[in-house]
């Protein structure tokens, strides 16, 4: 039988971890409950649970110890099931504005989360979401615990406390989401080459990437333009221009803090850049987009 949603108060659920006694204590979903977030991550911290997608109807069991991340502005719906026991899942919600600002610079060097979070495809065909599995020992149950019990205990400084843990576990997800994602590492050395610059175009340099695949930089140079027919320079500014797209679209930062996240040192810079290269200023393109 589906359970119904049931509500307690913060200190019930930091007593609940505290002792890890979840008789009569849990959060359930019925079917008929249509979660529509921003950006979240939920984690089944006891049993498991049924996540669907409101537009291609997904369907997907997160088992206990699972994160599910849905694509974000989408809709889904959760639903439980068990006999006797309630099931318990912690979900992490963070305003638009703030993930911007102060959780996706750090994500930002796996281009794939950066478009999952900014760039969502929209066909029946594309990841709605990210399936994650932990286990009992992961850092990302320990902090998710440790987030319940200060939001449960709230002092003046709790904001100061929690972000930096929801940064580490954000962090956490992308480490594992590196790893369990199906490995798209481009066969050719060029390819390898571009989708490192694709991943640090903010900062990337060609002395960087000669030490990471371990050849001279004259090397590296001279290979880009045989293999592509463009300068290491060209590809830079190609990935942060369609960076730049994405996040003069997806998000409401500033024209300057994006011109900063690109690693451009003042924004008249970026606008120069951004100008040639596509015709129109940012703002111009924001307006003709909007």
């Amino acid at each position: 039988m589906a359970n119904t949603i049931t509500i307690y108060s913060d200190e019930q659920i930091m007593r609940c971890l505290l002792s890890h006694d979840f008789t009569g204590i849990g959060k359930a979903f019925t079917d008929d409950v249509i979660t529509k977030i921003k950006v979240g991550a939920f984690y089944a911290y006891h049993l498991d649970y049924n996540a669907l997608s409101a537009k291609f109807d997904n369907l997907i069991t997160v088992r206990e110890g699972d994160c599910y991340i849905g694509q974000p502005f989408s809709g889904y719906a959760l639903r439980g099931d068990s006999e006797g026991d309630d099931i318990i899942m912690i979900g992490v919600h963070i305003k638009k504005e703030a993930f911007f600002r102060e959780y996706l610079p750090a994500l930002s060097m796996d281009a794939d989360m950066f478009r999952f979070f900014l760039d969502p495809q929209t066909d029946r065909f594309s990841d709605e979401f990210i399936h994650l599995s932990f286990e009992r020992s992961s850092p990302v149950r320990t902090l998710l615990e440790l987030m319940v019990m200060e939001y449960a205990d709230k002092k003046d400084d709790t904001q100061l406390i929690l972000k930096p843990m929801v940064l580490s576990l954000f962090m956490h997800i992308a480490r594992r989401y590196r790893l369990e994602k199906p490995n798209t590492t481009a066969d050719t050395l060029p390819g390898r080459i571009v989708q490192y610059i694709h991943s640090h175009p903010e900062s990337v340099t060609l002395k960087e990437i000669a030490d990471h695949f371990s050849y001279h930089p004259n090397y590296i140079s001279t290979l880009l333009h045989q293999s592509l027919g463009k300068t290491f320079s060209q590809i830079v500014l190609e990935k942060r221009m369609e960076r730049a797209v994405i996040l003069l679209r997806g998000t409401s930062l500033s024209i300057e803090e994006i011109a900063t996240m690109l690693g451009y040192s003042n924004h008249s810079n970026f606008y120069k850049a951004f100008r040639e290269y596509y015709g129109r200023t940012p703002r111009e393109y924001t307006g003709k987009y909007a």
